[in-house]
């Protein structure tokens, strides 16, 4: 294989279609500003630094807690983006666990990793995921076809007209019950 051939045709679209399909399912952002949000935390307090000629060793006591919130940090965002499910839990841990790396991990890791896993930690508590039910859009109709007008219908598939629950108006119900 020479360097002007291509692996296939298409193929980095595909997968480029595939991964925007993985990542639209979950609260990738989130996940990743999480885990993003664990590096700084977890890495400074080991880090010496150089500025010219002079080390900045940033060693602490709490050395050991701070790996630990960065390696948590990190999880969390792996869980984001593996088991959405848990988005609230895990959002939630990662907010308090930014709030707990102030005072541990050098301010937060310089107030970056503090503010990566905050933010993160908020996008996972509010993501919510896409509505199953979703219409697909209306196909385009051709020049001469006239659009039908049909009944709307409601999310189990039944037009309104048929809606014997007694709070649609198209049955002359608006919501009323009799009991009788």
């Amino acid at each position: 294989m020479s360097a002007e051939t291509s692996a296939a045709p298409g193929q980095f679209t595909r997968r480029r279609s595939q991964f925007r399909a993985w990542r639209g399912n979950r609260p990738f952002w989130a996940g990743l500003y999480v885990l993003l949000g664990g590096l700084p935390i977890m890495y400074f307090p080991y880090a010496h630094l150089k500025l010219g000629g002079l080390t900045v060793a940033m060693s602490t006591t709490a050395g050991a807690g701070s790996l630990i919130i960065g390696v948590l940090l990190v999880v969390l965002g792996l869980t984001l983006w593996f088991q959405q499910h848990v988005r609230v839990f895990a959002g939630v841990a990662a907010i308090l666990l930014a709030l707990v790396s102030l005072p541990v991990s050098n301010f937060g890791g310089f107030i970056v990793g503090f503010l990566f896993a905050l933010f993160g930690g908020a996008m996972a508590v509010a993501w919510a995921p896409a509505k199953s039910g979703s219409r697909p859009t209306a196909p385009a109709l051709a020049d001469d076809e006239v659009p039908v007008e049909r009944a709307p219908e409601t999310a189990h598939g039944f037009s309104e007209a048929n809606d014997l629950s007694g709070t649609s108006p198209a049955n002359g119900a608006n919501g009323r019950h009799s009991a009788g």
